[in-house]
């Protein structure tokens, strides 16, 4: 390995499932790009809910990803693989990773990366990559919004309801969110929803109906699924698209097929981490070329929680989970 690089390095590491005390540092071998990938020294890593999961021991890594958790990274290119011409040491990047984002280097897949403007600090940069990717394929690619359409999004204020937010108002979708208190709705009117319903004070299916005149919602992103799914259902207008990535409140549904049929609903779905690197290379020219020139020119910029050392990641998933927080929660390595 180059003498620039040490040998070890600082990471967060699940030695058996549990509560967030289970995250403690401990050294590591740093590790070597392969063919087409590259070492991030990383300044920040995003938390996401999926690294709560893992930790719990629902949510296990990819066979061939880093068991540390951490699906998004941002920091300078340390070393370059095999094969990489389209990135330099040094150069500012953020990336999606299928793991080992806690820790002070990572592995990624050089077309995964993203070039961070000068404008865009680092630890914004790191907040951005899994809610992006997520809301761009599930919100667009799979559920078909277009400008002019309404959408529902479940959990207003979390990194991917945020995200949401951002990315419907910049592409010209009415936004409508739920959230679990007045002050979270506040919140979220703020970052820019055109309506936030207080799901614990009031019923969204009513509230829907109220906001649309009767007509409903054009697409529903849904990250509870269990028994909110044949709610939403009744939100949708015809012809609505209905899609799930995530199964907070249950994996299982029961649903009135009729009425998909005679509604002509779309219900999809998807998860991201276990998608090939092939795909999400793919995805990320697609948002490099669609949304990534709005970052650029400053437009589109992450809603920011917290930010913790690496070594209290317990106390940045206690956060999460309290669930407190509105945006996105980072470490700082």
């Amino acid at each position: 390995m180059p003498n620039a690089l040490p040998e070890t390095m600082t990471a967060i590491a699940i030695d058996t499932p549990g509560g967030p005390e289970v995250l403690v540092p401990c050294q590591v071998a740093v590790p070597r790009p392969g063919p087409g990938e590259v070492l991030i020294k990383v300044a920040f890593a995003g938390v996401n809910r999926p690294d709560v999961l893992q930790r719990q021991g629902n949510y296990p890594a990819p066979p061939d990803a880093s068991p540390l958790p951490g699906l998004e990274v941002a920091g300078t290119v340390a070393l370059l693989g095999e094969g990489v011409t389209a990135l330099l040491p040094g150069e500012r990047v953020c990336a999606l990773v299928a793991g080992g984002g806690y820790a002070e280097y990572c592995i990624a897949d050089a077309a995964q990366c993203l070039p961070v403007p000068e404008s865009l600090p680092l630890s914004e940069a790191a907040a951005m990559p899994e809610g992006l990717f997520t809301v761009w394929h599930n919100v667009f690619d799979r559920g078909w919004a277009s400008e002019g359409e309404t959408m529902l999004v479940h959990g207003g204020t979390s990194g991917i309801g945020t995200m949401a937010i951002l990315l419907g108002k910049l592409f010209g979708l009415t936004v409508i969110v739920t959230c679990g208190s007045a002050d979270k709705c506040a919140r979220a009117l703020e970052i820019g929803a055109d309506h936030a319903i207080d799901y614990k004070a009031q019923d969204f299916v009513e509230e829907v109906a109220r906001l649309t005149g009767g007509k409903g919602v054009d697409l529903v992103l849904d990250m509870i699924s269990g028994d909110y799914v044949p709610r939403n259902l009744k939100c949708l207008a015809e012809d609505g698209r209905h899609v799930t990535i995530a199964v907070l409140g249950g994996a299982k549904a029961t649903l009135n097929m009729a009425v998909v049929m005679s509604r002509r609903y779309t219900l999809t779905g998807s998860t991201l981490r276990a998608r090939s690197k092939e795909f999400k290379r793919l995805l990320a020219q697609e948002i490099a070329a669609q949304v990534w020139p709005h970052v650029e020119r400053g437009e589109l910029r992450p809603i920011m929680d917290a930010r913790f050392p690496l070594a209290q990641a317990s106390e940045a998933h206690r956060r999460m989970e309290a669930g407190d927080h509105v945006g996105k929660i980072v470490l700082e390595v």
